[in-house]
């Protein structure tokens, strides 16, 4: 166990020491300023630049670049809808998968399309490589399109007044061709090295050591699950997701893939430093995030490996942990390390079934959505904690009596209502998608496999994984309906751009304003008081939004649980 421990703190140790070295890259990149790889990149983005008549010099508004955001993901939408229902048909269908139904279709097209990758089908049977492959183009573009619009934020903090923030497009590009291609290569390296398939070939036939005939599927795995890792997509190539023994074969790739989907949040959090300047400001909001992390983690962990109770009462022998749905290969207690970071990231992917945590660990992993700001997704996660921020500076500057203001500029009425409206829309999305399940049994009650407490808990993880963009699921839950496919794919579309054009929207409002100097009466944003005082808002907003909730879900759980 203490080696399991160690490999916990390997993990985080080794992606903080490579998040602070690609953040400073990701500044100088953002920052137009030269990197080592510009004689690399800089001839493919020109071609790409040529072909597509796109000027990169071109400045944008806010809503420009918005604008641009919402087109090119609607042109997206059309074409991964189309090829979902058509793809019986289409070229590289090997092992002649179905086309999808309409209804999943939308909600599979749109799950990827909000980085999100809710899978109401399995991998293997449910699309085609030619499907995959487009999926995973997919999972490289919305990483981007979240990392852009991040890119823009920045720069209406850099600037002291303007209106020009910048080229959607040309952040765009610059996300994949210089931060997501490169690094997934890498990825997708120690993957294949260490047993992960690629190849175009269909199912491979074997005879098993008791001597049944077996099907193996397999395809572009390595190549797909670098991009859903780094990217914080989080979608299984297989139905079992990283718990698949062919997408995640042993510790080594265990590592590698809890780290690749952690470094490029860690990474932003220093970047908006490095960018800015304000390496101070940076520290103070990952160490928030950090907080945060550590305080859904480490229960995780002590539950998981503590084992299950009831079981040890039955004379089992308990000292693996609780291993119901966990892989011996990965252990107890990297699976719980593992089911706060990919919910508390916007990953998604999973090592172990989350069904089968304890309920305490559903609990958390449950927050980690909820409050989903705590490192977040590629982009989103500094844009959703950027909300908390205004926040807390508007209500900490009403307590001191002093004018709110954030990087020199004032927070006024039309900010405050756009970060309420954001801050509040998450848990609406969540308990009202939620309330109207449990109301009609047809929709709810009748898809669970697990009745009670628990079930209840399985309906709002669905809402939340949805609303946080996340993914996971309790998988006692029967998904592929017409309800579940249609509601959860509303709740994507309306809590991926929401929380993405609101603070940018913040953002551009702020850098049209007149800028104001630093004084003695400036609330200062870079001091552990004001970390406290935003971590203090992140919670109370969540305790106030979802201990009900949760208090008829995992916690009636736990109870019940352990009063036998």
């Amino acid at each position: 166990m203490n080696t399991e421990i160690l490999g916990i703190i390997a993990m985080f140790a080794i992606t903080l020491v490579i998040g602070i070295f690609l953040g400073k890259y990701i500044a100088n990149v953002y920052g137009y300023k030269k990197t080592f790889l510009d004689p690399v990149f800089e001839p493919i983005e020109k071609l790409i630049y040529k072909v597509s008549g796109i000027n990169p010099a071109r400045q944008m508004n806010w809503k420009q670049n918005m604008y641009a955001m919402l087109a090119i993901n609607l042109v997206w939408f059309i074409i991964g809808f189309l090829l979902l229902m058509n793809q019986a048909w289409l070229p590289l269908n090997p092992d002649g998968n179905p086309n999808m139904s309409p209804d999943l279709a939308f909600n599979t097209t749109i799950s990827f399309l909000v980085n999100c990758n809710l899978q109401h089908y399995s991998g293997e049977t449910g699309v085609s490589y030619l499907s995959q492959l487009y999926l995973m183009f997919l999972q490289f573009v919305t990483a981007a399109t979240g990392m852009a619009a991040m890119a823009v934020l920045f720069k209406a903090f850099k600037e002291k007044t303007s209106t020009e923030l910048g080229n959607f497009y040309d952040y765009f590009t610059k996300s994949m061709i210089r931060i997501l291609v490169p690094v997934s290569v890498i990825v997708a390296l120690i993957l294949s090295i260490n047993g992960s398939p690629m190849t175009f070939e269909g199912k491979d036939h074997i005879i098993t050591l008791e001597g049944q005939k077996a099907d193996v599927s397999r395809g572009p795995v390595s190549a797909f699950v670098a991009i859903k890792h780094l990217g914080t997509n989080g979608g299984g190539f297989f139905g079992a997701n990283s718990a698949h023994p062919l997408e995640n074969p042993n510790y080594m790739t265990n590592m590698t893939e809890m780290i690749a989907q952690m470094i490029i949040p860690f990474a932003l959090v220093f970047a908006l430093g490095f960018y800015l300047n304000k390496r101070k400001l940076s520290w103070v909001i990952f160490t928030v995030m950090t907080v945060g992390f550590l305080a859904l983690t480490i229960p995780n962990i002590v539950n998981e490996t503590g084992g299950n109770p009831l079981i040890t009462k039955m004379g089992t022998d308990n000292s693996l942990g609780a291993m119901e749905g966990k892989e011996i290969r990965f252990g107890s207690a990297a699976s719980g390390y593992w089911s706060i970071a990919t919910t508390v990231i916007s990953t998604g992917s999973v090592n172990s079934m989350h069904d089968s945590t304890m309920p305490l660990s559903g609990m958390n992993e449950l927050l980690a959505m909820m409050i989903n700001c705590f490192y977040g997704g590629c982009g989103v996660g500094i844009l959703n904690y950027f909300i908390f921020i205004i926040l807390a500076v508007f209500i900490s500057g009403l307590m001191v009596g002093r004018t709110p203001e954030f990087m020199g500029k004032k927070i006024e009425a039309k900010e405050m209502k756009i970060a309420m409206i954001v801050a509040l829309f998450h848990p609406f999305l969540i308990l009202a998608g939620t309330a109207l399940t449990a109301y009609l049994p047809e929709f709810g009650a009748k898809t669970l496999n697990n009745p009670g407490f628990h079930g209840f808990s399985e309906m709002l993880y669905e809402f939340t994984s949805s609303a946080a963009n996340n993914g996971s699921g309790f998988e006692g839950l029967g998904d592929n309906t017409p309800w579940w496919n249609i509601s959860t794919g509303i709740v994507l579309l309306l809590s991926r751009f929401i929380p993405i054009i609101g603070p940018v929207a913040i953002a551009g409002l702020l850098a049209q304003k007149k800028y104001i100097p630093e004084s003695s009466g400036t609330l200062k944003t870079d001091t552990a008081t004001f970390g406290f005082m935003t971590l203090a808002v992140i919670l109370l907003i969540a305790a106030l939004s979802f201990f009900p909730a949760l208090t008829l879900g995992p916690i009636a759980e736990q109870i019940q649980y352990f009063s036998k």
